[in-house]
């Protein structure tokens, strides 16, 4: 069964950074699409960023274009979530998740998810 665990969360200032990591196992994620995804208290869970499994595709939700960058190292079974500028409305449980095929903006095309990790922006 497939496992994907967060972590690099935490509370940082309005302007600052951090670098989410999603660690995955449990079998090979050859083909798969990996996503960021977050939610905020009350709201839906909306899209972050995808990649795909060649990383030659990358997709981003406009509110986080040129801020955030996504990444992944196949060798590693990793993906990072690097986060600069960071507002106080970027502060949500951050999901990982992964699907087999091409990228994608919809969290119910997405088959695995980890537990999340939070991230919160003081003003």
């Amino acid at each position: 069964q497939a496992q994907l665990v967060e972590s690099g969360g935490g509370l940082v200032q309005a302007g600052g950074s951090l670098r989410l990591s999603c660690a995955a196992s449990g079998r090979t994620f050859s083909g798969y699409t990996m996503g960021w995804f977050r939610q905020a208290p009350g709201k839906e869970r909306e899209f972050v960023a995808a990649i795909t499994w060649n990383s030659y595709n990358t997709i981003y939700a406009d509110s986080v274009k040129g801020r955030f960058t996504i990444s992944r190292d196949n060798a590693k079974n990793t993906v990072l979530l690097q986060m600069n500028s960071l507002k106080p409305e970027d502060t949500a449980v951050y999901y990982c998740a992964a699907r087999l095929g091409l990228d994608s903006r919809w969290p119910y095309q997405y088959a695995d998810w980890g537990q999340g990790t939070q991230v919160t922006v003081s003003s």
